[in-house]
């Protein structure tokens, strides 16, 4: 029997005297049913503090510490998957998966960890449910726990990053603009993104500018002298150069140590052109 299976297993077992004590209890009395649901199952204490563990290092920086909800995350406690999870089902299949669409990468997480994100997520959800209170935000020092010599490294090397982005151009003084969350939104997938585009047309002209709008049936751009040009995509053949796409493709490949580590280099560069040197 795998972790998840003997979690779920130890889970049941624990919950079979209890709903036996119920029923011996409605056949001596009709006595009122308790004003108090139960509003989670019970899982050993190590299991939910290794679980919590687990959401603090790779998950507070979107959905709050206490999985109560971020800037961007969503509030995990009110979330009707982790409601309807069972043995980790639904939550693992998200978290190993990832939400790519909504810059969540995915996670390579053991059948343990799986059990463990589980029961600390079960746990806040059922203690939140008898509790007031609203969304939770993210501490900086939630973001604060890479290598900035690694994050240099990835940047450099394996991420790709450098051929797109340069410390001392487009991202000088990029962690003056945006701090904590916001940064690391910009990093896993930018706001409005510049897109590259050039048409050409059956005369053998081709024009490049900015991708200024794009259906099934127009494509249009800005070019170089700030004018707007369209045409009917029947008409024309185009290409379009979209640097965003690098952020998408890199969901798949990130570990957790890379993003942890990226985003502490990125905190260093705080300096804009002309104003000092950049780390």
């Amino acid at each position: 029997m795998n972790f998840l299976g003997s979690t779920l297993h130890w889970s049941v077992l624990l919950a079979v005297p209890l709903l036996a004590g119920f029923a011996h209890s409605a056949a001596q009395t009709a006595a009122p049913a308790p004003a108090s649901p139960i509003l989670s199952q019970p899982y050993p204490p190590e299991l939910v503090q290794s679980g919590g563990a687990l959401f603090r290092q790779d998950c507070s920086f979107c959905h709050g510490r206490d999985a109560g909800g971020g800037e961007s995350g969503p509030d995990l406690t009110r979330s009707k998957l982790v409601t309807a999870d069972v043995g980790g089902d639904r939550i693992g299949a998200v978290v190993r998966d990832g939400r790519p669409e909504k810059g969540m990468p995915r996670f390579a997480y053991s059948d343990q960890q799986i059990a463990s994100l589980m029961a600390f997520l079960h746990t806040q959800q059922g203690d939140a449910l008898g509790k007031k209170g609203g969304r939770k935000g993210v501490d900086v020092s939630d973001l604060q726990t890479g290598n900035v010599e690694a994050g240099r490294q990835y940047f450099e090397g394996a991420g790709g990053c450098a051929s797109c982005h340069s410390p001392s151009g487009d991202l000088a003084g990029i962690a003056s603009r945006y701090q904590g969350l916001e940064l690391e939104k910009q990093m896993l997938y930018p706001k409005h993104p510049t897109s590259k585009v050039t048409v050409s047309l059956v005369s053998g002209q081709t024009i490049t500018g900015t991708l200024a709008y794009l259906d099934e049936f127009t494509v249009g751009l800005v070019d170089s002298t700030a004018m707007y040009r369209s045409w009917r995509i029947g008409d024309v053949q185009y290409k379009v150069d979209a640097p965003v796409n690098a952020h998408v493709e890199l969901f798949a490949k990130y570990t957790d140590a890379d993003i942890h580590n990226l985003m502490a280099y990125l905190q260093t560069l705080r300096s804009s052109p002309g104003s000092g040197s950049i780390p």
